[in-house]
C-alpha cells in the first residue's frame, strides 16, 4: 500500500507572526519556518503504518517555493521514503493545492492520503476535503485513530459531541487531529539518511494544473489588544457590569 502525505512549510509555531506595515500580509523576512504541526502528525502516522508492515511506501509532497525542500527532507527524516516538490512562486490557495494533489494521486496511485486537518498559517481546513471531492474518494476528517485492514480504513474522528467511527473503502483521504499521535524527533542519523533519499521536482504546468489565485486578500491586521481586567467587590456588582456595560446578559 502506498501512502501520500502532503506537508506544508509554515512559520514555526513558536514564532509570533508580524503583519506588514501596509497590511498586505504577514512579514516572512528572517522568520524561522518549519513543517506544519498537523502535517508532522500525518507523516508520523504514515511512518507507523509502514513500520507495522501495512504500507510499503510513504511519499511526502510539498507545494511552494524551492525552500520547501527542507520541509520534505524533514518528512523523510521522520520516515517518508521519497519526496516530491511542486515548485512555484505563486501564492497557493487550498483549491490549487487540492488540484495539484489530485494530479499527483492520478500519477502515483496511492491507496491512502494522510494530511493535516489544517495549516496553522491560514487555518483554512479545506485542502483535504477538496482533494476527496475532486478524486471522488471517501474522507474522514479530524482523525484521532486510524486502522487499516482488509482493504478498508477504520477511522475514529473527533466531533463536537464526542467520537465517531467510520469505515471507509480504499483509496481514501484522512486528515489528522492533534490526538492521533505524538510525532517523533528526527534523529541525526535519519537526517543524514534523508539527504540521500530521492526528491523529485515538478511544476504545476507539468501536472496540467492552473494555480492562479481565485481569492484576493484585502487586508491583514493584528488582533486587537485586550483591555485590562477590573476587580469587582461582589457578585451583585459583577452582574450589574455584565448587564449594563458588557451587555451579555
Amino acid at each position: 500500500m502506498k501512502i501520500l502525505v502532503p506537508v506544508k512549510r509554515v512559520i514555526d509555531y513558536n514564532v509570533k507572526a508580524r503583519v506588514k506595515a501596509d497590511g498586505s500580509g504577514v512579514d516572512l523576512t528572517n522568520v524561522k519556518m518549519s513543517m506544519n504541526p498537523f502535517d508532522e502528525i500525518a507523516v508520523e502516522e504514515a511512518a507507523r503504518l509502514k513500520e507495522a508492515g501495512i504500507a510499503t511506501e510513504v511519499i511526502a509532497v510539498s507545494c511552494g517555493v524551492a525552500a520547501c525542500q527542507e520541509t520534505l527532507r524533514t518528512a523523510m527524516a521522520i520516515g517518508a521514503d521519497r519526496g516530491i516538490l511542486v515548485e512555484t512562486e505563486v501564492e497557493l490557495q487550498p483549491l490549487a493545492v487540492a488540484k495539484l494533489l489530485k494530479a499527483l494521486c492520478d500519477k502515483e496511485q496511492p491507496q491512502l492520503v494522510i494530511c493535516g486537518k489544517q495549516a496553522i498559517d491560514d487555518d483554512a481546513n479545506q485542502t483535504g476535503q477538496m482533494l476527496a471531492a475532486l478524486a471522488g474518494w471517501p474522507q474522514a476528517t479530524f482523525a484521532s485513530k486510524v486502522a487499516i485492514a482488509d482493504g478498508k480504513a477504520t477511522v475514529t474522528r473527533e466531533i463536537d459531541g464526542g467520537l465517531e467511527t467510520l469505515a471507509l473503502t480504499l483509496p481514501t483521504v484522512v486528515s489528522t487531529d492533534l490526538r492521533l499521535n505524538e510525532p517523533r524527533y528526527a534523529t541525526l542519523p535519519n537526517i543524514m539518511k534523508a539527504k540521500k533519499k530521492p526528491l523529485d521536482t515538478v511544476t504545476p504546468a507539468e501536472l496540467g494544473v492552473d494555480v492562479a489565485p481565485r481569492l484576493t486578500t484585502l487586508k491583514v491586521v493584528e488582533p486587537a489588544k485586550r483591555s485590562a481586567g477590573i476587580m469587582v467587590a461582589d457578585v451583585q456588582q459583577l452582574v450589574a457590569k455584565l448587564k449594563n456595560e458588557a451587555k451579555v446578559i
